[in-house]
């Protein structure tokens, strides 16, 4: 069953595999492993300068108001970032989805959109306006602006973005 032919070539044969794992490893070593330069003047990508930590906390940004952000507004950019509410709201007067409709919503009392049950936090809120500024707050964070709001978005945090949408929203009258 087993003579000295077969098991010399079952031994060459692991040899050989054996052999090509060898050289396969050490081709890839070379191939991804490039920095192996051990010179101090041969080096790889680029030297990045660490500042020393004073352990005083960095100065925070001072924040631009959002009035002067949204008088730069681009209501263009708003367009694309009403995809986003469009899958909840509608820009048609009366058709209300999981979202009021938001046709004409920038100045519009807060809780007047008709036909909409509208959470007891916003319907307490009906005596005020939705400013441009308001607007901001509710989407900065909804759930925080209006505790107990039915609005499951998790907010818009980038100041910009939400100028953008509130200026295309103010176009939609």
């Amino acid at each position: 069953m087993f003579d000295t032919m077969t098991i010399t070539k079952a031994a060459g044969a692991l040899c050989a595999a054996l052999l090509v794992f060898l050289l396969g490893g050490w081709a890839a070593e070379g191939l991804y492993n490039v920095d192996q330069h051990h010179d101090e003047d041969h080096v790889s990508g680029y030297r990045v300068e660490i500042a020393e930590d004073s352990g005083e906390p960095a100065e925070a940004e001072p924040e631009v108001p959002f009035e002067e952000v949204f008088a730069s507004a681009d209501a263009g950019a708003g367009e694309r970032l009403w995809r986003q509410c469009s899958s909840c709201h509608a820009l048609n007067a009366g058709q209300n989805g999981v979202g009021p409709y938001l046709v004409g919503v920038v100045g519009r009392q807060i809780a007047s959109a008709d036909g909409f049950d509208y959470s007891d936090t916003l319907a307490g809120m009906s005596d005020q306006t939705w400013t441009p500024e308001n607007i901001s707050h509710f989407i900065e964070n909804p759930r925080t602006w209006a505790p107990g709001t039915a609005m499951s978005y998790p907010g818009m945090s980038d100041i910009e973005d939400r100028a953008n949408l509130i200026a295309y929203l103010e176009t939609q009258q």
